[in-house]
């Protein structure tokens, strides 16, 4: 197996001193030695049997196949699986970030860029022991991390893999990739299990949140589940290296004309988590998926964010996150 922190010629600044971590092991290594995952799997399969997964609480029996809002039943579908040289610098390194992605979603936005993937059934549908299969070879390959993403509905089969991976060499972090839509329950459950957590966290109002995602208690569901996150493992943390090991990291996509919901989320990061926080202001939304689409009468669907952000809306959030006293930004050192 190549080393997997792997030094290169262009590194990464070092992290100062209070955000470094030494001697760092995977979480999930002493939970393992304390004989606490198994317990853990059972306990997430018992989720599944009345699903309460995530916050929809479907209440349908997963163990049977029986699936609602996110169309998942007993086994999840990865749509595929590699390592991602396009995320954040600390997640990706120099070999990647080893992405396996979930197909199905528990929210259904409007402006989603992976509708393919979010809201069809997209790719194979395996079980635990090949999910654990697929993440060992991602740490053959070198990456850095084995990077969950869009896992909120697919909780209890993580955690699954990871009893099936844990045993046969699995040695680098996790990183939990959600939309923040997920349970509380299912996050306790994780805990002990993920080194890092990559929250987004979309909107701030219900009514945005109702109208772009069909989920109006998502701010809520979003902030009980970021305020758990923090919790298990606070502020990100890197090797000497510059990858990150440990921590939260919180991504929000700048929309247009939602500047004021993006300072709110700006202000309850630093007040309610930490000042510290590691936040990734990203400026990539374009109109997808049902956005300036045809709707009756011919009258254009979301036509308010049917653009892209302007160059002033971006510079309106980086003020906005520097007024709320957060300083900490993921800004790409290169390719």
């Amino acid at each position: 197996m190549p080393p997997l922190f792997r030094l290169h010629r262009r590194q990464f600044p070092p992290p100062k001193p209070r955000f470094l971590i030494e001697d760092w092991e995977p979480v999930y290594l002493r939970t393992w030695e304390e004989g606490r995952v198994l317990e853990k799997v059972e306990a997430a399969l018992a989720e599944l049997a009345h699903c309460h997964v995530c916050p929809r609480h479907c209440g349908v029996d997963r163990l049977e196949d029986e699936h609602r809002v996110c169309r998942i039943g007993r086994h999840a579908i990865v749509s595929s699986a590699f390592p991602h040289h396009g995320e954040e610098d600390c997640l990706r390194g120099w070999h990647g970030s080893g992405t396996i992605f979930f197909a199905q979603c528990n929210l259904r936005c409007v402006f989603c860029q992976n509708w393919d993937i979010s809201q069809q059934r997209s790719g194979e549908t395996l079980d635990a022991g090949r999910i654990a299969a697929v993440a060992l070879a991602l740490q053959q390959r070198g990456c850095h991390n084995i990077n969950f993403v869009t896992p909120e509905h697919v909780v209890p089969q993580v955690i699954e893999a990871l009893a099936e991976a844990i045993p046969r060499g699995l040695r680098v972090p996790i990183v939990y990739n959600t939309s923040a839509y997920d349970s509380v329950a299912s996050l306790k459950l994780l805990d002990g299990l993920v080194d890092i957590y990559m929250p987004d966290f979309k909107f701030w109002s219900p009514q945005s949140a109702k109208m772009l995602s069909r989920a109006k208690d998502y701010p809520k569901a979003a902030r009980a589940a970021i305020r758990e996150m923090h919790r298990q493992v606070g502020v990100l943390k890197m090797g000497r290296d510059g990858v990150a090991r440990r921590g939260v990291l919180v991504r929000h996509l700048v929309m247009p004309g939602q500047a004021d919901e993006a300072a709110a989320i700006f202000r309850w990061l630093a007040e309610e988590l930490s000042p510290d926080t590691y936040l990734n202001i990203m400026g990539q939304y374009r109109p997808e998926h049902e956005v300036g689409r045809a709707g009756r009468k011919g009258v254009l669907r979301h036509a308010e964010i049917n653009r892209r952000p302007t160059a002033d809306e971006m510079h309106a959030a980086y003020t906005a996150a520097r007024d709320a006293g957060l300083w900490r930004f993921d800004q790409r050192v290169g390719a």
